[in-house]
């Protein structure tokens, strides 16, 4: 093996200290902690919920995130996009998040798209998401409105990508991952919520607590970690066309069938949590029985101009 390739399989020093606490924990390790740096996380949203998260996971270890909003900063944004100050009102939160994690987190590669996501605005997001075929690669969704959702959601099953999803409105959370590749029965978003559900309100007509924003946050970075520990590097035995798989690891962290495929419910109030299984809808016309008129379906056509605005 050459010296280069042994390098590649190991931390430096440095690495080794700042990411220790991670690394003492027997379900992580060195080998864990490889895995994150050779991550790459598309985080769609810096609100709440995508600046807290985005926070996490750079300085986790996590080797590349692109971060995606068309939104500049506002003053209402300050009491919970704690990422953010009065001096960065005005500006877009892509760019000044991008600056700011890039001193947190020096050995994270970011790249910002300061426009909203739409089908149309997608190929060349996702074309950067899938460029390096060494990553393993996972969306966050962390957006505040049904539209951005469904679009979210058809691109990460067009693309087989693994999705992490997490809203707040008022005292009410939600959180779910879904995989088609690793548990298809787990169904997709719009499975849920289909296109013709009625649109809740968010956090601009209802209000939110910002600690509550950071308890989502932190639950949906959690969760991405435990599923970027869990996922098989792409450069081995068992790599996948184009995709990683999910396996179990000699230690595991959770069981892929304990974050995969679940609902989860935060009420603020009580500090209490439910959760609930998720079903495929076999009728779903995003990722059900009928996968060749994904594209020209209703839902498909419905967001295509649609930014996704309302963020926490």
């Amino acid at each position: 093996m050459s010296t280069t390739q042994e390098q590649a399989q190991s931390l430096a020093d440095k690495d080794f200290i700042r990411y220790s606490r991670q690394i003492f924990l027997p379900e992580v390790g060195e080998a864990g902690q490889l895995q994150l740096k050779h991550a790459h996380v598309l985080i769609v949203g810096l609100g709440g919920l995508g600046q807290l998260a985005a926070q996490y996971l750079a300085c986790a270890g996590v080797g590349r995130l692109t971060l995606v909003d068309g939104d500049r900063v506002e003053l209402s944004n300050l009491p919970r996009q704690l990422l953010f100050s009065d001096d960065d009102i005005g500006h877009h939160k892509a760019l000044i998040a991008k600056q700011k994690l890039a001193v947190l987190a020096q050995g994270c590669e970011i790249d910002a798209v300061a426009e909203h996501l739409t089908l149309e605005s997608a190929n060349d997001v996702f074309a950067r998401l899938l460029a390096h075929d060494e990553e393993t690669r996972l969306v966050l969704d962390c957006t505040d409105n049904l539209a951005a959702r469904h679009c979210i959601n058809q691109l990460c099953i067009e693309h087989a990508l693994p999705l992490v999803s997490a809203s707040i409105a008022a005292f009410n959370g939600q959180l779910f991952a879904v995989d088609q590749q690793r548990f298809p029965t787990g169904g997709c978003y719009h499975c849920i919520f289909p296109s013709n559900t009625r649109a809740p309100q968010n956090c601009s007509s209802q209000g939110v607590l910002g600690p509550s924003v950071g308890v989502m946050a932190s639950m949906q970075a959690l969760l991405v970690m435990q599923l970027l520990l869990l996922a098989t590097p792409p450069t081995s035995a068992t790599e996948q066309t184009g995709n990683q798989s999910f396996e179990e690891t000699s230690q595991p962290i959770a069981s892929t069938r304990a974050l995969l495929g679940r609902f989860w419910r935060f009420d603020a109030k009580s500090l209490q949590w439910h959760s609930a299984a998720l079903t495929r809808d076999p009728e779903c016309e995003v990722c059900g029985l009928k996968p060749s008129a994904l594209m020209q379906s209703t839902t498909a056509v419905s967001f295509k101009s649609v930014p996704n605005r309302g963020l926490l």
